[in-house]
Protein backbone atom coordinates (compact mmCIF):
# COMPACT_ATOMS: atom_id res chain seq x y z
CA UNK A 1 0.00 0.00 0.00
CA UNK A 2 1.44 3.40 -1.01
CA UNK A 3 1.42 6.60 1.03
CA UNK A 4 -1.65 8.00 -0.72
CA UNK A 5 -3.70 4.88 -0.02
CA UNK A 6 -2.65 4.86 3.64
CA UNK A 7 -3.61 8.52 4.06
CA UNK A 8 -6.97 8.23 2.33
CA UNK A 9 -9.91 8.06 4.74
CA UNK A 10 -12.05 5.06 3.87
CA UNK A 11 -15.64 4.61 4.91
CA UNK A 12 -16.03 1.51 7.08
CA UNK A 13 -19.32 -0.08 8.10
CA UNK A 14 -19.53 -1.64 11.56
CA UNK A 15 -20.36 -5.27 10.88
CA UNK A 16 -20.28 -6.64 14.41
CA UNK A 17 -19.89 -5.34 17.96
CA UNK A 18 -18.94 -7.63 20.85
CA UNK A 19 -19.04 -6.62 24.53
CA UNK A 20 -15.85 -8.37 25.68
CA UNK A 21 -15.70 -7.00 29.25
CA UNK A 22 -17.64 -4.34 31.20
CA UNK A 23 -15.31 -1.68 29.74
CA UNK A 24 -14.09 -3.18 26.42
CA UNK A 25 -15.89 -3.68 23.11
CA UNK A 26 -14.53 -5.07 19.86
CA UNK A 27 -15.67 -3.62 16.54
CA UNK A 28 -15.45 -5.60 13.30
CA UNK A 29 -15.34 -3.26 10.30
CA UNK A 30 -16.16 -3.90 6.67
CA UNK A 31 -12.92 -2.77 5.10
CA UNK A 32 -10.06 -4.84 3.68
CA UNK A 33 -6.61 -4.15 5.12
CA UNK A 34 -3.32 -5.92 5.77
CA UNK A 35 -0.92 -4.77 8.46
CA UNK A 36 2.01 -6.02 10.50
CA UNK A 37 1.10 -6.78 14.15
CA UNK A 38 1.85 -3.65 16.15
CA UNK A 39 0.87 -1.20 13.42
CA UNK A 40 -2.20 0.99 13.95
CA UNK A 41 -5.04 2.75 12.13
CA UNK A 42 -6.65 6.12 12.76
CA UNK A 43 -10.38 5.88 13.48
CA UNK A 44 -12.43 8.97 12.64
CA UNK A 45 -15.83 9.90 14.02
CA UNK A 46 -17.14 12.92 12.08
CA UNK A 47 -17.66 16.01 14.27
CA UNK A 48 -16.03 14.18 17.20
CA UNK A 49 -12.32 13.35 16.74
CA UNK A 50 -9.81 10.89 15.32
CA UNK A 51 -7.87 8.40 17.47
CA UNK A 52 -5.32 5.59 16.92
CA UNK A 53 -6.16 1.93 17.51
CA UNK A 54 -4.16 -1.24 17.01
CA UNK A 55 -5.66 -4.00 14.87
CA UNK A 56 -6.77 -7.29 16.42
CA UNK A 57 -7.88 -8.64 13.02
CA UNK A 58 -6.84 -7.92 9.42
CA UNK A 59 -7.70 -9.28 5.99
CA UNK A 60 -11.05 -8.99 4.21
CA UNK A 61 -12.41 -7.33 7.34
CA UNK A 62 -10.59 -5.71 10.25
CA UNK A 63 -11.31 -5.34 13.96
CA UNK A 64 -10.25 -3.11 16.83
CA UNK A 65 -10.59 -3.47 20.61
CA UNK A 66 -11.72 -0.32 22.42
CA UNK A 67 -11.57 0.41 26.13
CA UNK A 68 -14.04 3.04 27.32
CA UNK A 69 -11.97 5.82 28.87
CA UNK A 70 -12.90 9.21 27.45
CA UNK A 71 -15.22 11.27 25.29
CA UNK A 72 -14.21 9.69 21.98
CA UNK A 73 -14.63 6.11 23.17
CA UNK A 74 -17.95 6.99 24.83
CA UNK A 75 -19.22 8.19 21.42
CA UNK A 76 -17.82 5.06 19.77
CA UNK A 77 -19.63 2.88 22.31
CA UNK A 78 -22.91 4.56 21.36
CA UNK A 79 -22.68 3.35 17.75
CA UNK A 80 -24.62 0.31 16.57
CA UNK A 81 -23.96 -2.40 14.00
CA UNK A 82 -24.58 -0.87 10.60
CA UNK A 83 -23.15 2.52 11.58
CA UNK A 84 -20.23 3.99 9.67
CA UNK A 85 -16.92 5.52 10.67
CA UNK A 86 -13.71 6.56 8.91
CA UNK A 87 -10.47 4.58 8.75
CA UNK A 88 -7.01 5.50 7.47
CA UNK A 89 -3.75 3.60 7.71
CA UNK A 90 -2.03 1.35 8.55
CA UNK A 91 0.74 3.43 10.08
CA UNK A 92 3.92 2.96 12.04
CA UNK A 93 6.44 0.22 12.59
CA UNK A 94 5.24 -3.18 13.78
CA UNK A 95 6.87 -6.11 15.56
CA UNK A 96 9.60 -8.26 14.00
CA UNK A 97 10.30 -11.93 14.66
CA UNK A 98 12.74 -13.21 12.09
CA UNK A 99 14.92 -16.05 13.36
CA UNK A 100 13.25 -16.51 16.76
CA UNK A 101 12.21 -19.94 18.03
CA UNK A 102 11.06 -19.32 21.59
CA UNK A 103 9.67 -16.02 22.91
CA UNK A 104 7.89 -14.48 25.85
CA UNK A 105 5.00 -12.06 25.37
CA UNK A 106 3.92 -9.77 28.23
CA UNK A 107 0.62 -7.87 28.11
CA UNK A 108 -0.92 -5.51 30.62
CA UNK A 109 -4.65 -4.73 30.42
CA UNK A 110 -5.87 -3.41 27.07
CA UNK A 111 -2.25 -3.63 25.87
CA UNK A 112 -3.09 -7.22 24.99
CA UNK A 113 -4.84 -5.86 21.88
CA UNK A 114 -1.45 -5.03 20.34
CA UNK A 115 -0.15 -8.55 21.01
CA UNK A 116 -2.92 -11.02 20.21
CA UNK A 117 -2.26 -11.00 16.45
CA UNK A 118 1.46 -11.16 17.10
CA UNK A 119 1.00 -14.39 19.08
CA UNK A 120 -1.02 -15.86 16.20
CA UNK A 121 1.61 -14.91 13.61
CA UNK A 122 4.37 -16.34 15.80
CA UNK A 123 2.48 -19.61 16.06
CA UNK A 124 2.12 -19.72 12.26
CA UNK A 125 5.93 -19.41 12.08
CA UNK A 126 6.28 -22.40 14.46
CA UNK A 127 7.57 -20.20 17.29
CA UNK A 128 7.00 -21.39 20.87
CA UNK A 129 5.20 -18.64 22.80
CA UNK A 130 4.86 -18.14 26.56
CA UNK A 131 2.21 -15.44 27.02
CA UNK A 132 1.89 -13.57 30.34
CA UNK A 133 -1.27 -11.45 30.55
CA UNK A 134 -2.00 -9.22 33.51
CA UNK A 135 -5.36 -7.68 34.47
CA UNK A 136 -6.81 -5.93 37.50
CA UNK A 137 -9.57 -8.47 38.03
CA UNK A 138 -11.32 -11.49 36.47
CA UNK A 139 -14.00 -9.45 34.68
CA UNK A 140 -11.30 -7.62 32.66
CA UNK A 141 -9.66 -10.75 31.20
CA UNK A 142 -9.49 -10.46 27.39
CA UNK A 143 -8.94 -12.90 24.50
CA UNK A 144 -8.29 -15.91 26.75
CA UNK A 145 -9.51 -18.61 24.35
CA UNK A 146 -7.98 -16.97 21.32
CA UNK A 147 -4.51 -16.85 22.87
CA UNK A 148 -4.73 -20.32 24.41
CA UNK A 149 -5.10 -21.67 20.86
CA UNK A 150 -1.61 -20.42 19.91
CA UNK A 151 0.40 -19.93 23.10
CA UNK A 152 1.09 -21.13 26.63
CA UNK A 153 -1.08 -18.57 28.43
CA UNK A 154 -0.47 -17.52 32.02
CA UNK A 155 -3.06 -15.08 33.41
CA UNK A 156 -2.36 -12.79 36.36
CA UNK A 157 -4.88 -10.64 38.25
CA UNK A 158 -3.94 -8.02 40.80
CA UNK A 159 -6.74 -9.08 43.15
CA UNK A 160 -6.23 -12.81 42.66
CA UNK A 161 -9.78 -13.35 41.34
CA UNK A 162 -8.43 -15.38 38.38
CA UNK A 163 -5.15 -17.08 37.61
CA UNK A 164 -2.12 -16.06 39.65
CA UNK A 165 -2.35 -13.14 42.06
CA UNK A 166 0.29 -10.48 41.45
CA UNK A 167 1.77 -8.28 38.75
CA UNK A 168 3.40 -9.08 35.42
CA UNK A 169 6.96 -8.17 36.36
CA UNK A 170 7.03 -10.52 39.35
CA UNK A 171 5.79 -13.49 37.32
CA UNK A 172 8.10 -12.57 34.44
CA UNK A 173 11.08 -12.77 36.78
CA UNK A 174 10.27 -16.42 37.48
CA UNK A 175 9.79 -17.16 33.78
CA UNK A 176 13.15 -15.62 32.89
CA UNK A 177 14.92 -17.63 35.59
CA UNK A 178 13.49 -20.90 34.28
CA UNK A 179 13.54 -20.35 30.51
CA UNK A 180 15.80 -19.10 27.75
CA UNK A 181 14.06 -16.90 25.21
CA UNK A 182 15.23 -15.46 21.90
CA UNK A 183 13.11 -12.35 22.37
CA UNK A 184 10.40 -10.69 24.46
CA UNK A 185 7.45 -8.58 23.30
CA UNK A 186 5.50 -6.23 25.55
CA UNK A 187 2.62 -3.75 25.61
CA UNK A 188 0.73 -2.26 28.54
CA UNK A 189 0.87 0.61 31.04
CA UNK A 190 4.17 2.42 30.65
CA UNK A 191 5.33 1.99 34.24
CA UNK A 192 4.75 -1.76 33.88
CA UNK A 193 6.78 -1.80 30.66
CA UNK A 194 9.63 0.01 32.42
CA UNK A 195 9.83 -2.85 34.92
CA UNK A 196 9.83 -5.36 32.08
CA UNK A 197 12.55 -3.39 30.29
CA UNK A 198 14.75 -3.49 33.39
CA UNK A 199 14.32 -7.27 33.63
CA UNK A 200 15.26 -7.63 29.96
CA UNK A 201 18.43 -5.68 30.67
CA UNK A 202 19.20 -7.82 33.71
CA UNK A 203 18.79 -11.06 31.73
CA UNK A 204 20.40 -9.66 28.56
CA UNK A 205 17.24 -10.38 26.58
CA UNK A 206 16.34 -8.49 23.40
CA UNK A 207 12.82 -7.10 23.39
CA UNK A 208 10.31 -4.96 21.54
CA UNK A 209 7.75 -2.68 23.17
CA UNK A 210 4.61 -1.07 21.74
CA UNK A 211 4.52 2.48 23.12
CA UNK A 212 1.51 4.80 23.34
CA UNK A 213 1.59 8.59 22.93
CA UNK A 214 -1.02 11.20 22.02
CA UNK A 215 -1.33 11.28 18.22
CA UNK A 216 -2.92 13.72 15.80
CA UNK A 217 -1.62 13.30 12.25
CA UNK A 218 -0.09 9.77 12.37
CA UNK A 219 2.35 10.64 9.57
CA UNK A 220 5.15 12.44 11.41
CA UNK A 221 4.14 16.03 10.64
CA UNK A 222 2.61 17.49 13.80
CA UNK A 223 5.26 16.32 16.27
CA UNK A 224 2.63 15.71 18.93
CA UNK A 225 3.68 12.13 19.70
CA UNK A 226 7.37 12.74 20.40
CA UNK A 227 9.41 10.43 22.61
CA UNK A 228 12.89 11.90 22.94
CA UNK A 229 14.07 12.40 19.34
CA UNK A 230 11.55 9.91 17.94
CA UNK A 231 7.99 10.29 16.70
CA UNK A 232 5.93 7.36 17.91
CA UNK A 233 3.61 7.40 14.87
CA UNK A 234 6.51 7.17 12.42
CA UNK A 235 9.47 5.63 14.31
CA UNK A 236 7.21 3.41 16.44
CA UNK A 237 4.88 2.52 17.96
CA UNK A 238 7.14 -0.51 18.34
CA UNK A 239 10.58 0.28 19.77
CA UNK A 240 13.47 -2.02 20.63
CA UNK A 241 14.79 -2.45 24.14
CA UNK A 242 18.08 -0.92 22.96
CA UNK A 243 16.26 2.26 21.94
CA UNK A 244 14.21 2.57 25.12
CA UNK A 245 17.20 1.98 27.40
CA UNK A 246 18.66 5.15 25.87
CA UNK A 247 15.44 7.13 26.31
CA UNK A 248 15.25 9.95 28.84
CA UNK A 249 11.45 10.18 28.64
CA UNK A 250 10.19 6.59 28.50
CA UNK A 251 8.49 5.84 31.82
CA UNK A 252 9.08 9.39 33.01
CA UNK A 253 7.26 11.92 30.79
CA UNK A 254 4.53 12.23 28.19
CA UNK A 255 2.97 15.16 26.33
CA UNK A 256 -0.66 16.21 26.73
CA UNK A 257 -3.06 17.26 23.98
CA UNK A 258 -1.89 20.85 24.42
CA UNK A 259 1.77 19.82 24.11
CA UNK A 260 2.58 20.22 27.81
CA UNK A 261 5.25 17.86 29.16
CA UNK A 262 3.90 15.99 32.18
CA UNK A 263 5.47 13.47 34.55
CA UNK A 264 4.06 9.93 34.39
CA UNK A 265 2.57 9.02 37.75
Amino acid sequence: MNEFERSRVREARILKIEQETPTVKTFELGVSLDAVPGQFVMVWLPRVAEKPFTLIKTGNTIAIAVKKRGGFTEKLFQLNEGSYLGIRGPYGKGFSWGGVKKVCVVAGGIGIAALVRLAEELAKSKVSVDFIAGFRTKSEVLFKERIENVANLHIITEDGSFGTKGICSDVLMDFLKKNEYDKLYCCGPELMMVKVLKLCKKFNLKAEFAVERYMKCAVGLCGQCCLDEWLVCRDGPVFSSEQLLKSKEFGKFYYTKSGKKVAIQ
